[in-house]
C-alpha cells in the first residue's frame, strides 16, 4: 500500500495545534487549499466510530463537495486515524519537537490525480492549517 505524505512544523502547543486541527469552529478558517476556495461548513463527532464532515466549495459558488470520513481510532495530541468516505486511509501524527509540533498526514491516493498534485493540494491545507495555527 502507497501513502503520500505531507507535514510541517507548527511554532505553537501540542495541546492548541490538536484543538485547532479537530475543532470544527477552528477547520473552517484553514481548510482550503487556495484563497478562492473556502470550508464554510465543518461538523466533528470526534470519537472511535463517529464521522467528520466538511464542506469544501468554490467561493464562486461554481462548486462545492463534502469531504468526509469515519474515525477509526484517536490517540488524543497524538495521532488520529481516518477512514475516509471514498475509501481510503489516513493518518495524522502529531509530535512535539524543538522547533514546535510537527504535524504529518499520511494518505492513500486517489486514482483520478497525479500522486504529486495530490500532494502539493494537501501540502497547501497544511500550510494553510500552520499560518492559522500559528496566528489563531
Amino acid at each position: 500500500m502507497t501513502f503520500i505524505t505531507v507535514s510541517t512544523t507548527i511554532n505553537a502547543p501540542l495541546k492548541s495545534v490538536w484543538e485547532k486541527w479537530t475543532s470544527p469552529e477552528h477547520i473552517q478558517h484553514w481548510n482550503f487549499a487556495t484563497p478562492d476556495w473556502h470550508c464554510p461548513k465543518a461538523t466533528t463527532d470526534l470519537h472511535v466510530g463517529g464521522e467528520f464532515h466538511y464542506e469544501m466549495a468554490a467561493k464562486d459558488g461554481s462548486m462545492s463537495f463534502d469531504f468526509w470520513g469515519t474515525f477509526l481510532e484517536i490517540n488524543p495530541e497524538q495521532s488520529i486515524h481516518i477512514f475516509i468516505g471514498d475509501g481510503r486511509n489516513m493518518l495524522v501524527t502529531f509530535e512535539t519537537t524543538e522547533q514546535g509540533t510537527k504535524v504529518t498526514e499520511q494518505f492513500e491516493p486517489e486514482n483520478q490525480n497525479p500522486e504529486e498534485m495530490q500532494k502539493a493540494g494537501w501540502q497547501m491545507i497544511l500550510d494553510n492549517f500552520k499560518s492559522y495555527a500559528e496566528r489563531a
